[in-house]
């Protein structure tokens, strides 16, 4: 199957994460770029501007389409009525949504899509770590900045597969399907189910049925990989046609921790000691590693290069140590993510007192409703924190949370609520932290916090 030819595309809403790093992917193989967006800040600002196809200006500009390019992708955080993306219409210029369009530059490659509502990014990382470090020639697109990687998309015509980190949520404003259905994978990964994004899945049922669908879309002689210890991803991985399909289960990697260390234990190159810990990463390497022996890497290989691994961006980053306490960021901020996260640091430093602080920001996160779904998510922490802010609630327009809500939702007595960020910076400063740790999960930045100063004072 012949992938189709590009010599100009145009990007509307160019200025996202993905979409950005899209088009300088697409920069990079001599494709004319255009794009478009009404807001586009740092770090997109200057990538784009060094790959000299930073917009002149922000807004929608309709006659940028005059000169019919050869397709438009539209971003999601475009609306439905935008300006550019009707004149594309008028002028019939086929329109892409970032999934639709990668599978068009994919179709002639082994597609492998890792999806789930938490440990998707570093299962993918894993995998490109591993497969970089062999040499392997591969294409990918990831939601995240990851170390060694100048991009988060690579697409060329010379690799024979690609990586994708499969995001549930909607692929575009207009035809609204998940992203995960759209790349037509031949080897899927399911990393767990944890209602999520409940303005497009109003149920936990909705949300589960999409997985359902990913994991049907499985083709003849295609495999899927499941994390066959959650409850929810045994509900969708039913094998109903085994002999067409590989299905194969993974749990915990086998491994102990010795002095902070996590050492995994293996059948042929016996102990291994990582960089990654906590019993969810300990999955995500399972996963990873069924994927790759799909890819043809050894167990030797897989583990050599596993050794370098520092884990994603964000994913449980150290962001400083000293002899007696170690600051932590991670993305997490859904209710799975939130408990696993904390479960690990604490299980990692037994012995240090765990300081959690989760800032609520989603549209999730922040509802009334979903709230219950954090009952217990920060009981492995000495100290919980939680922090949100009210101009979000007011910009999201959303009703209002108190302190009580919040102490009620997580079930948790010793739960302190911070609505102020220069509050809970001053609070955080004025703790003793000698044996104690801190962990930072947010999906948001904590109202611009001073990480710089809050580090030092910590350390």
């Amino acid at each position: 199957m012949e992938r189709t030819e590009f010599k100009r595309i145009h990007l509307i809403a160019l200025g996202g994460s993905i979409m950005h790093n899209l088009a300088l992917a697409l920069h990079d193989q001599g494709i004319k770029v255009t794009g478009s967006d009404d807001e586009i800040y740092e770090p997109a600002k200057s990538r784009l501007a060094a790959a000299g196809i930073l917009p002149a200006e922000e807004g929608w500009f309709p006659e940028k389409l005059d000169d019919r390019p050869d397709a438009v992708i539209l971003g999601m955080h475009a609306r439905p009525d935008n300006p550019e993306l009707q004149r594309a219409h008028e002028l019939a210029i086929p329109v892409y949504s970032f999934p639709e369009f990668i599978y068009e530059l994919s179709k002639n490659k082994q597609r492998i899509v890792i999806g789930g509502s938490h440990g998707k990014t570093s299962i993918t990382s894993i995998i490109m770590h591993v497969l970089q470090h062999g040499g392997r020639l591969f294409d990918y697109a990831v939601g995240a900045q990851l170390e060694g990687f100048d991009r988060m998309v690579k697409l060329t015509e010379e690799a024979p597969i690609i990586i994708i980190e499969g995001d549930e949520y909607l692929s575009d404003p207009i035809k609204r399907i998940p992203k995960f259905h759209l790349y037509h994978h031949h080897i899927g990964v399911i990393s767990g189910i944890s209602w999520d994004h409940i303005n497009v899945f109003p149920t936990p049922e909705l949300y589960r049925e999409q997985f359902r669908i990913f994991a049907e879309l499985t083709p003849k002689a295609g495999a899927l990989i499941f994390n066959q210890d959650d409850e929810q991803v045994q509900l969708v991985a039913v094998p109903r046609n085994p002999a067409d399909i590989n299905y194969i289960g993974y749990t915990v990697h086998p491994h102990s921790i010795r002095n902070g260390k996590t050492i995994l234990h293996t059948k042929k190159e016996g102990d291994v000691e990582i960089q990654l810990f906590g019993e969810h990463n300990l999955r995500n390497i399972s996963a990873a590693k069924e994927v790759c022996k799909k890819l043809g890497v050894k167990a030797h290989d897989f583990y050599e290069a596993l050794k370098t691994f520092k884990g994603a961006a964000k994913r449980l980053e150290r962001l400083g140590e000293s002899d007696s306490t170690v600051i932590f960021r991670d993305f997490a901020h859904a209710p799975s993510k939130v408990k696993a996260t904390t479960e690990a640091v604490k299980a990692q430093y037994p012995q240090r007192k765990l300081v959690a602080c989760v800032e609520l920001h989603t549209f999730s996160s922040l509802n009334k409703s979903f709230l219950p779904q954090y009952a217990g998510a920060l009981d492995s922490a000495d100290l919980p924190i939680v922090f949100f802010s009210p101009k979000t609630i007011a910009n999201k327009r959303m009703e209002m949370l108190t302190a009580e809500d919040l102490k009620a939702a997580f079930q948790n007595p010793h739960l302190q609520v911070f609505t102020d960020s220069a509050a809970l910076q001053q609070h955080l400063v004025d703790m003793n932290w000698q044996n104690a740790n801190l962990l930072l999960m947010s999906s948001g930045t904590y109202e611009n916090i001073d990480l710089e100063t809050l580090k030092k004072a910590v350390l």
